[in-house]
């Protein structure tokens, strides 16, 4: 984990260096709290790729819980009823 102080954003090819480097956030102070994180584009488009894909794992759970499925094959008859096929 890497924190820099605000004034080093002034850097501005050292920052984006050190967050290529790091493969995750890099934490920005001021007068010693957090205060931002910065983070390479490929690092947070992973990062939201997994937050999507939990997200619909998540609603997958809570829809078994609630009842809200079929058995397979329903399903199957379903998309071939469906579809013609």
């Amino acid at each position: 984990m890497q924190i820099i102080p605000i004034r080093d954003l002034k850097n501005t090819g050292d920052v984006e260096r050190l967050c290529a480097e790091e493969n995750g956030p890099v934490y920005v102070t001021k007068n010693g709290y957090g205060r931002l994180v910065i983070m390479d584009i490929s690092y947070y488009e992973r990062t939201m790729q997994k937050m999507y894909e939990a997200k619909a794992v998540m609603e997958g759970i809570e829809d078994v819980r609630a009842g809200r499925t079929i058995d397979g094959d329903t399903a199957i008859n379903n998309i071939r009823s469906k579809y013609g096929v």
